[in-house]
């Protein structure tokens, strides 16, 4: 009977120890990614793989084929579809925000938890955009785009990690 005591004793104690190691364990992970993702914002070199689109009066769609938003210094790519209403467009229904242009009034700032949000303009052949693009610390971003021309659309994924050289 002391030796059953002591066995489920014992397992207890080891049971109580193995959680508070993986709790610390799984602190130092969420504690790295939020250090790899201030890294590639600071670096303005990343790219968000985007997942689901949510246009404005709409309900919110799945994408299923790769979309990104990937960010160069002073310069974006967006290869991105769009949903919506637009208020003018160019011959053929133009190319959705499919571009790669300049950007200006480039803004970055962290709040307190690390959620890095940036703020930047651009010009392609067809619109104007305003992006706001929220990351935060687990790596999952939102992009809010607002061009003149065309309704707001909201765009959710998650950054991309950083390409091994």
């Amino acid at each position: 009977m002391k030796n059953v005591r002591l066995f489920w004793l014992l397992g207890i104690v080891l049971l109580l120890a193995g959680q508070s190691l993986y709790a610390q364990s799984k602190k130092e992970k969420r504690e790295q990614k939020a250090n790899e993702v201030k890294e590639l914002i600071d670096s303005k070199r990343f790219t968000v793989n985007v997942n689901r689109a949510i246009p404005m009066g709409g309900r919110s769609l799945n994408l299923t084929s790769p979309y990104s938003l990937e960010m160069r210094g002073d310069s974006v790519i967006s290869y991105l579809p769009y949903f919506g209403r637009a208020y003018s467009a160019p011959y053929g229904g133009g190319d959705g925000l499919r571009f790669e242009e300049s950007i200006t009034d480039y803004q970055c700032s962290f709040n307190k938890k690390g959620t890095a949000q940036i703020q930047f303009r651009t010009r392609s052949d067809d619109d104007t955009f305003a992006f706001s693009v929220q990351v935060f610390s687990n790596g999952s971003a939102t992009i809010n785009v607002t061009p003149v021309n065309k309704q707001n659309i909201t765009f959710y994924g998650e950054l991309a990690p950083k390409k091994k050289e």
